[in-house]
């Protein structure tokens, strides 16, 4: 049976759904609007964690690990995109040791053995770089490391197109077209793509997507971000560097080795929405966040946070580089992969709130099982295990707040 689907969107989220639809045997057409990951996905920090608070996130991080270390067997290409260099939560005062202790026994109970709970000197003994004096302990998952975007949507894209899918770029989708309550057909560039099922895979784009196909109005926020990289500098070697976990401080500030003669930080600092960004707003930097502006920057005031937890980066050569993007963020830091309730065959994969990497090979797994099905599911299995999708639900409650955020 010959079954059709047009997905918007070609970043991780679009192209790793392509390659798993195209797969069960469906006929995939990709509209991007601009190029391959040109959106969020090749501006992200690419973290990949299993560490998080919630079951249905463990478990599908699990999944999403398991999946990018065989991603050549899985995908496509020669080398797998995840850099396993583990991460590490420090933490500050006995409140937040306790709240880190309950979402460890969270997440070995989902079957994430090997993360732990590390005191003071234990944290300072096998992560000499970081000062014990100023913390009460940290959470350590070696699994967790980081990603290379441009690995996962390039050759994922590369794997679609071998697998038949059509690949459409410079094409924004501009009308929807229904018949009888569904979706039957979208525009860009010209043309008209009709299909049984559409995927909207646009992330912070999403709400604006969403209003061109005469979907629900989904509360994701386009939130801007930034990261600054600096240059190794002090006693620090390069194999060193290269060593290095994702550190998370206890002030959200965070770090991860770029490559050998580089460090990546970044914060999730509190930002109004933009609803109306443009593409080329993605690359803006504010003065405020330009490390050009001077020490009083919101730059050098990531480093110096991460240097009072890692004093050696305090010695680095000096910031030279700002990147940035966006968000796009949901009121509890969870995705929505679900059907849209006013477009029966519309399915919404927005709203990652910055995970939207990490969760790549999940969305593709949830959006593969709501296409065969044809209609909601209450669950789905991930590594022997039932994951409820109820916390990524079009109309949830918001209640189940994600709580390991940065």
């Amino acid at each position: 049976m010959d079954r059709s689907v047009v997905i918007i969107g070609g970043g991780i989220t679009g192209t790793l759904t392509a390659v798993r639809l195209a797969r069960s045997g469906w006929r995939v057409t990709l509209l991007e609007a601009a190029h391959i990951g040109a959106g969020s996905s090749s501006r992200t920090a690419a973290g990949i964690r299993q560490q998080f608070s919630t079951r249905e996130t463990v478990l599908g991080m699990r999944y999403a690990v398991d999946v990018y270390k065989r991603f050549p067997e899985e995908v496509g290409g020669l080398v797998s995109p995840i850099v396993q260099n583990g991460y590490l939560f420090l933490l500050e005062g006995e409140e937040a040791r306790a709240a880190a202790a309950a979402r460890v026994q969270t997440q070995q109970a989902c079957g994430l053995h090997e993360v732990e709970l590390l005191s003071a000197q234990e944290t300072a003994f096998r992560f000499p770089i970081v000062d014990g004096d100023r913390i009460s302990g940290a959470t350590w998952c070696p699994t967790d490391g980081f990603l290379r975007p441009e690995v996962v949507y390039g050759e994922a894209a590369a794997s679609a197109r071998a697998r038949g899918v059509r690949i459409v770029q410079g094409a924004p989708v501009v009308a929807g077209h229904h018949q009888g309550g569904r979706l039957v057909e979208v525009q860009a560039k010209g043309e008209r793509f009709g299909a049984d099922l559409f995927i909207d895979a646009t992330n912070a784009w999403g709400p604006r997507t969403g209003r061109i196909l005469g979907g629900t109005d989904l509360p994701v926020a386009p939130l801007k971000r930034y990261l600054w990289f600096l240059g190794r500098g002090g006693a620090m070697t390069g194999p060193e560097l290269l060593r290095m976990p994702m550190v998370i401080t206890p002030t959200g500030a965070y770090c991860h080795p770029e490559n050998a003669d580089s460090l990546m930080t970044g914060l999730a600092h509190d930002a109004p929405p933009e609803p109306d960004f443009d593409n080329e707003d993605q690359d803006r930097i504010d003065a405020e966040f330009d490390h050009r502006s001077g020490v009083d920057s919101r730059a050098y005031e990531v480093w110096a946070q991460v240097a009072d937890a890692l004093p050696a980066v305090g010695d680095f050569a000096g910031i030279h580089a700002t990147t940035t993007g966006f968000y796009g963020a949901t009121p509890d830091h969870n995705p929505f992969l679900a059907y849209d309730p006013a477009v029966p065959n519309l399915l919404r994969l927005v709203g990652f709130s910055g995970h939207g990497a990490m969760f790549g090979p999940f969305s593709a797994l949830v959006a593969d099982a709501l296409a065969e099905e044809g209609g909601p599911l209450e669950a789905v299995e991930v590594l022997g295990q039932r994951v409820p999708l109820a916390a990524f639900a079009i109309g949830r409650d918001f209640a189940g707040h994600e709580a390991m955020v940065i």
